[in-house]
């Protein structure tokens, strides 16, 4: 069937080709226009011409059989949506565009697919539609439905850093200093929150002295992020004591070595 199809419609472009294309490829046309105008006229004619073998024309079989089949126009313009696979954050959003959306906090770290619009944004999971929001274009924030929340996280429903170094340092006050340094770090602040959820979810997993003593060793060793304290908790290394850095070495001491004193007292050779 599907060889018979592509048959018609093979020929149906080879009629075209003679009775349109062949017809016009000694006229010049020097506008879009004029050429549009006399395609139609040959379109006409062709689709009215009789069968040779059958009776009526291809105007009196669209009339009868096509016409009567169409359906009406969509009453809204069709818009074009953009697809994008995508893994659930931690802090049950996921990224687009620079801007994070809210989803059930039971999709944690499962993969969704997210379709875009210029007005709105939808997330899917394994084909049905479990969070849409309006499209927004403020880069680094997020746009939260509540109940998306677990209800231990609803309370804090209007981030700002002031409240997640708060909520950070419930755990202690090493695990605050490093949220805060995450924080101030960024250029914008929102740009920290996912690793400081992270740093605060750490909390539930660990005792709480362990995450401090992780926090310790990844402020004394400059590596303030979630992922590091991840690493530093999953690897028992939150025990060890931070190695020294070591001592800066003294400046090379030689006679051929000038130092910047020698170009400020004007006795440098001329060149």
């Amino acid at each position: 069937m599907l060889t018979l199809d592509k048959a018609k419609v093979e020929a149906g472009v080879l009629l075209a080709e003679r009775w349109i294309l062949a017809a016009l490829r000694k006229r010049t046309f020097f506008t879009l226009g004029e050429l549009n105008e006399a395609i139609a006229e040959l379109l006409a004619h062709l689709n009215e011409r009789p069968f040779r073998k059958r009776e009526g024309s291809r105007r009196t079989l669209f009339e009868t059989l096509d016409r009567p089949a169409l359906r009406a126009l969509p009453t809204e313009r069709y818009q074009y949506g953009e697809w994008k696979t995508v893994r659930v954050n931690i802090d049950y959003h996921v990224e687009f565009d620079r801007h994070w959306y809210s989803v059930p906090y039971q999709l944690t770290q499962q993969e969704v697919d997210i379709r875009a619009t210029t007005a709105t944004l939808e997330v899917f999971h394994k084909g049905a539609r479990v969070a849409s929001h309006i499209r927004s274009y403020t880069p680094y924030e997020p746009t939260t439905v509540h109940a998306h929340m677990p209800k231990a996280h609803q309370r804090y429903t209007e981030w700002t850093p002031s409240r997640i170094v708060e909520w950070s340092a419930k755990i202690g006050p090493e695990t605050g200093q490093v949220v805060e340094r995450i924080l101030a770090s960024k250029r914008h602040p929102e740009q920290g929150f996912r690793s400081c959820l992270g740093i605060i979810r750490l909390g539930d997993k660990y005792p709480h002295a362990r995450v401090e003593a992780a926090a310790r060793r990844a402020a004394a060793l400059d590596v303030c992020s979630y992922q590091s304290l991840k690493a530093i908790l999953e690897n028992n290394l939150d025990g060890l004591e931070p190695e020294p850095a070591p001592e800066p070495q003294a400046p090379l001491d030689h006679p051929n070595l000038r130092g910047p004193d020698y170009y400020d007292t004007g006795d440098s050779p001329a060149l």
